[in-house]
């Protein structure tokens, strides 16, 4: 088997538990009420024959003990209605268990990701994790338990025919096969068009996070009404998505209601000519009045089961697609974080750190590289040469394919990365931020004084400037920041809270000469308390302020 045979079915194995594990945090409470959604349903017969036998014994003349007969009515009808009540709790806390479970997994691998997968980018994995996931519930709430009564309702009241009529129990059989056939055959077309609908509301949220990311460029460039337009015709698409989906839906029901309802008739019908003597054949020894009068209470419900499966189809369709979305999500192979994302207390031993013949995974491969603890370096190379790579690689930020990161005399993993990153300040080249105050995201949860941070990274008086201070809001991209001012910020997150390991992509890029000298003399100050400072740059001047300089691309 190829490697690509070999990645295929690794795939598709992937994709076919996708929605077993998907499904697993509920599956005990699915199945108690599906179970109680059954003996609820089975109840009904013994009602219906307490009917038949009040109305059979008054056509026929016969005293009958109407309280008690009435009183074992209402009892039934209670105990089915708190068993209906169970039932439905336990749906619905089943749909609520495993769409919060599989939003939190969602949430979590995302997190870990070192960079967008091939699924799909922001707009899609939310949608994802949003609305598509809020689709579980109508099929565990809804075409669960129907699927369960359709089971075992349609059997007991098909026997319970044929002990009274073969004719009747004739008709359930011919007609009762019909619906699911059908319902079928509408069920492949729901499925399908739910597809396209999942697809197209994934596809306009990722157009919408793109065009918001870029809409001063967009506003600049004069082509608000180019992508006003053409969000226009995709939000059509998605809308004519969903009245397709709703169609196929009508459409199962409507195939499903006539089907019961000539069923129902013919019953009728047969009844009623047996009681007049019109029809003398079909019953074992003459149909009584008790027997008809059970047969027509329990033939609509011979169908319930099956209209409501079919009333529910079209959100097993949906779930379907769902679950094939999901499948793929996690079917996807990436690039993840090392660690676990939990706090943990940092690590012992010296910020020693070492690259020895790393691939990427891109197949480039790192020269060795070897920094000491309290020593200042700096990584210098063309662009595309590896350097970025070489810092996420310190931090614990992508894996190598082959080779070995060593970090304070340890291997660097799964179970030491996050120890090792509390030791870590890390500043990346593309600025990030939360949607949170200034000094949230220069702490991001560490207690402390943000001040002398800020004034190392010579963006004190910048924030000074703001309205607000230190408690300006920032976007993701650091609105009302220039690109400069946002890298020093992010400069300033790294070296607050004295990290004893400082990594920096880039410092002084996009910096005037002034204020590159001013990050430049608050990186060595961390160098003079201590701190290993490793800094990827195309700036000379940085790199001659550093104890050392490797030139990465080249052999040492």
């Amino acid at each position: 088997m190829t490697d690509d045979q070999q990645s295929n079915a690794k795939t598709d194995h992937a994709r076919a538990s996708g929605g077993m594990s998907l499904m697993a945090p509920g599956a005990a409470m699915q199945r108690r009420a599906s179970r109680l959604s059954v003996l609820a349903a089975v109840l009904w017969p013994l009602q219906a024959a307490l009917v038949a036998y009040a109305l059979g014994g008054l056509l026929a003349g016969v005293p009958i003990p109407a309280v008690p007969v009435a009183l074992a009515y209402v009892a039934l009808g209670a105990v089915r209605s708190f068993l209906t009540v169970l039932g439905d709790a336990q749906s619905q806390a089943a749909a609520e268990t495993v769409i919060h479970a599989a939003r939190g997994h969602i949430v979590l691998e995302e997190a870990r990701r070192a960079a967008d997968g091939p699924f799909g980018g922001a707009g899609g994995v939310a949608a994802l994790a949003s609305e598509k996931l809020d689709l579980l519930a109508p099929f565990i709430t809804r075409y669960a338990p129907a699927r369960a009564r359709v089971m075992v309702i349609p059997a007991v009241i098909l026997a319970l025919a044929f002990w009274h009529s073969w004719a009747v129990g004739l008709v359930l059989v011919i007609s009762g096969p019909l619906i699911p056939v059908f319902m079928a055959l509408v069920g492949m077309a729901a499925k399908e068009a739910s597809q396209r609908q999942l697809v197209e509301i994934g596809d306009l949220n990722d157009l919408l996070i793109e065009r918001l990311s870029a809409l001063a460029d967009i506003r600049l460039l004069g082509a608000s009404k180019v992508v006003r337009d053409r969000f226009a015709t995709q939000a059509k698409d998605v809308q004519r998505r969903t009245m397709a989906v709703l169609r196929v839906a009508f459409l199962s029901s409507t195939v499903l209601e006539l089907f019961a309802a000539i069923g129902v008739a013919m019953v009728a019908v047969y009844v009623g000519f047996s009681l007049l003597g019109a029809i003398e054949f079909g019953a074992w020894g003459g149909l009584t009045p008790q027997s008809g009068i059970f047969l027509l209470l329990l033939a609509p419900e011979f169908y319930q089961p099956l209209r409501d499966l079919s009333a529910a189809w079209h959100d097993k369709a949906a779930a379907d697609a769902v679950l094939e979305e999901y499948s793929t999500w996690e079917a996807q192979e990436t690039t993840c974080l090392l660690g676990r994302g939990g706090a943990s207390l940092p690590m012992r031993g010296g910020a020693e750190i070492s690259l020895r013949g790393c691939v990427l995974p891109n197949g480039d491969t790192l020269h060795n590289i070897e920094v000491s603890a309290g020593e200042s370096v700096a990584l210098m190379g063309p662009s595309g040469a590896g350097k970025t790579s070489a810092l996420r690689l310190m931090a614990g930020l992508m894996s190598p394919d082959t080779g070995q990161v060593r970090v304070a005399g340890q291997g660097l993993s799964a179970d030491t990365a996050d120890s090792w990153r509390a030791r870590v300040g890390w500043m990346p080249q593309s600025p990030h931020f939360l949607n949170a105050s200034l000094r949230e995201n220069v702490r991001m949860g560490r207690e402390g004084d943000v001040s002398e941070a800020l004034k190392q990274a010579a963006v004190d008086e910048v924030v000074a400037r703001l309205p607000h201070g230190l408690h300006t809001r920032l976007g993701e991209t650091g609105g009302g920041l220039s690109g400069g001012e946002a890298r020093r910020l992010t400069l300033a997150r790294a070296i607050f809270g004295a990290p004893d390991v400082i990594l920096a992509d880039e410092p002084t890029a996009d910096l005037d000469a002034v204020t590159a000298h001013a990050v430049t003399e608050g990186l060595l100050a961390q160098v003079a308390r201590g701190a290993t400072l490793v800094v990827a740059t195309h700036d000379p001047t940085l790199a001659a302020r550093m104890d050392r300089v490797i030139e990465v691309g080249e052999a040492r």
